[in-house]
């Protein structure tokens, strides 16, 4: 469980795909992340909830199994990109964000950034199937990022991005076209599910 409260900005040091098509081995570059995590724990990289096969020396090393590059961005993770890292919630750590499982439901594509202020107005487009779970002032995490919606169009959500989620995370390098995790609020999934059809 995470909170989509970015604790890190992550460098990718190296992304092999293993010869039979199989995982992709993730190398990041995290000194802070690493240092607090250890073998077998949880860690959010880009909203995606992955294992960690080492932490040592300032590293982080991942497999990302091909049901995870199915559905996420990070098959496109080349080294020198960046990443959001959250670890996994601790007991009596603070829910400053949404409850985030760190299971991608779809990818999304960024339609317009546009300076707001001294933030940013970041416009998604949305497949359908998460679409279906937002409302204004709704929850959603992009790569990781809890973010609260702004505005809800046929086609996705607005999501007004202020100064220091600029500063901390990778959102301030999006640009139209750009492809994005996205996570709906697992609350509104079950109230879904719960509701009579």
């Amino acid at each position: 469980m995470f909170t989509g409260i970015v604790r890190e900005r992550g460098r990718v040091v190296s992304a092999d795909l293993n010869g039979d098509g199989g995982a992709l081995r993730l190398r990041i570059a995290a000194p802070q992340t690493a240092e607090q995590t250890s073998l077998g724990d949880s860690v959010s990289v880009a909203g995606c909830c992955l294992t960690a096969v080492e932490a040592d020396s300032g590293d982080l090393v991942f497999d990302a199994v091909p049901e995870s590059l199915a559905r996420t961005t990070l098959c496109e993770l080349a080294a020198g990109a960046e990443v959001n890292l959250e670890p996994a919630l601790r007991a009596g750590d603070p829910l400053g964000g949404h409850y985030v499982q760190g299971h991608v439901d779809g990818i999304g594509r960024v339609r317009s950034v546009e300076p707001e202020g001294e933030g940013a107005r970041l416009w998604l487009d949305l497949p359908s199937d998460v679409l279906r779970y937002c409302v204004e002032k709704g929850s959603l995490a992009v790569d990781g990022v809890s973010l609260t919606i702004a505005a809800v169009d046929e086609r996705g959500v607005a999501i007004a991005l202020v100064p220091h989620t600029l500063r901390e995370t990778t959102l301030s390098a999006l640009e139209p076209g750009d492809a994005a995790n996205l996570e709906a609020d697992v609350l509104a999934k079950y109230v879904e599910r719960l509701l009579p059809s």
